[in-house]
């Protein structure tokens, strides 16, 4: 498998079996549209306290958030496996809250979460305007491909 999904503490119990294999499919198919079809991503769907936990560690920020992405390719090591792409963190509560005030279903906000932690991990970031713009530009058409059926589309990067 090119994706790894694994939920953790409450958020197990919040994600149903078929939805983590349907997010699964979807970010293969996103994966493959970003040029990254050899490269592996692990997916973790946790709770708030889980997340909180991890964004206090690495971030300092002392609250919980929607997704966290670490990178694998940066830093000394990153040349070593260059298969692994990184790990993308999700908190399934926040994305159940977010997902009620934008009004669609919880999976639409997990993928939508997933592919945003997925250009992070390819080296994307929207710290100015011009990168935003860019970069949400290139995850929407990302996760065109990752509900689309038959063939992947390639998405050229921003």
């Amino acid at each position: 498998m090119k994706v790894t999904v694994e939920a953790r503490g409450a958020a197990a119990g919040l994600v149903a079996a078929a939805a983590r294999a349907r997010l699964r499919r979807r970010m293969e198919r996103a994966l493959a549209a970003a040029g990254e079809n050899e490269s592996l991503l692990a997916l973790s769907l946790v709770d708030d306290p889980e997340i909180h936990a991890l964004n206090r560690e690495y971030r300092e920020v002392d609250r919980p958030t929607d997704v966290l992405s670490f990178a694998m390719r940066e830093g000394e090591g990153g040349a070593l496996h260059p298969e692994l792409l990184g790990d993308v963190v999700i908190s399934v509560e926040t994305a159940e809250r977010q997902a009620v005030e934008h009004g669609h279903p919880i999976e639409e906000e997990l993928l939508h979460l997933a592919v945003h932690g997925l250009a992070h991990v390819c080296g994307y970031d929207h710290a100015t305007d011009d990168e935003e713009r860019r970069m949400f530009a290139w995850e929407a058409k990302l996760r065109e491909q990752a509900k689309g059926r038959g063939v992947v589309r390639s998405v050229p990067p921003p």
